[in-house]
């Protein structure tokens, strides 16, 4: 079954293409998932529109590697974004 945890653990661990579809599948069965939503941007490049915006949270994104730190990056994404 795929949960917004399995695909957070398939982040976490660097499989992003696989997190990817499980956020799509997801969003295909609530089309109002937020959390969903979120990683689908986060995950399929639309933060390019943000390239440059700050290099140090880019080279975080790059090397987290736990829960905490994956909360911190994505607050600041929808920082960003609103």
């Amino acid at each position: 079954m795929n949960t917004l945890t399995l695909a957070s653990v398939y982040e976490l661990q660097g499989l992003k293409d696989e997190a990817l579809e499980i956020y799509k599948e997801i969003l295909k069965k609530d089309p109002h998932n937020k959390e969903a939503k979120v990683a689908i941007r986060r995950l399929s490049g639309i933060r390019k529109k943000f390239a440059g915006v700050n290099e140090e949270m880019k080279r975080f994104f790059i090397t987290m590697d736990s829960e905490v730190e994956f909360m911190e990056f994505e607050r600041w994404l929808v920082k960003i974004w609103n």
